[in-house]
């Protein structure tokens, strides 16, 4: 039975982030952020959320750039975090706003609750956080979990991506069998010696079968 918020599901069929989606930020990367970000995407990653948003626009412009340049060799598409695209098509906002969402390709939002999904009109996906416990955000939740994960899904509009202190492939699997479309990696990715081992390892969880239930994977 549908819930009313999965009645509004809209019809209009665009391509949305999916699989393992890396979110930037240069001050945890191990290595310079393009040079990170190409080895992740050499790992399998063809999403990729630039944040970075303390940085003058024509810097963050220049990122952006860049990275849609790595991510045009294997067809992948950046999303950047705000309202403004930096001459793209691709925003991720956050819970507390805009809204209305701008018009654009793509537009994605955070939220951590049912409240927040209940909010979304036009927007195209949305993360739903903290899946796990994060060390980027250490006291940040508490962690859905899950259980907690699987009821939000339920509950969304739109597909959603797991966000939120996700390291290995079983969590990535647990967050597959609670609904999620793709999951969302920072830490994970920024902070790893090999970005292109570490994407690989966690890309392929998504086609493996689960080895254990949900709640075993907590």
């Amino acid at each position: 039975m549908r819930t009313p918020l999965q009645g509004r599901m809209r019809t209009k069929v665009r391509r949305r982030p999916s699989g393992l989606v890396l979110l930037t930020d240069r001050r945890v990367a191990r290595g310079a952020l393009v040079e990170v970000v190409a080895s992740a995407v050499g790992g399998g990653v063809r999403w990729v959320v630039l944040r970075e948003k303390d940085l003058p626009r024509a810097e963050r412009l220049a990122l952006a750039v860049e990275l849609r340049a790595v991510l045009a060799d294997v067809g992948g598409t950046l999303v950047v975090a705000g309202p403004d695209p930096l001459d793209g098509d691709a925003v991720h906002l956050p819970a507390a706003g805009p809204y209305p969402p701008p018009r654009l390709g793509l537009v994605g939002r955070s939220c951590h609750d049912a409240d927040e999904l209940a909010r979304l009109t036009t927007e195209d996906y949305a993360t739903l956080s903290p899946a796990f416990p994060t060390r980027t955000k250490p006291g940040y939740g508490p962690p859905l979990r899950p259980e907690g994960l699987r009821a939000l899904v339920d509950a969304s509009p739109v597909p959603v991506l797991a966000l939120g202190g996700i390291e290995t492939p079983d969590q990535v699997r647990a967050c597959v069998d609670a609904g999620a479309t793709g999951v969302a990696v920072l830490g994970a990715l920024m902070r790893a010696p090999d970005p292109r081992g570490v994407a690989a390892t966690l890309g392929s969880a998504f086609e493996e079968p689960p080895t254990a239930t949900p709640e075993e994977r907590q």
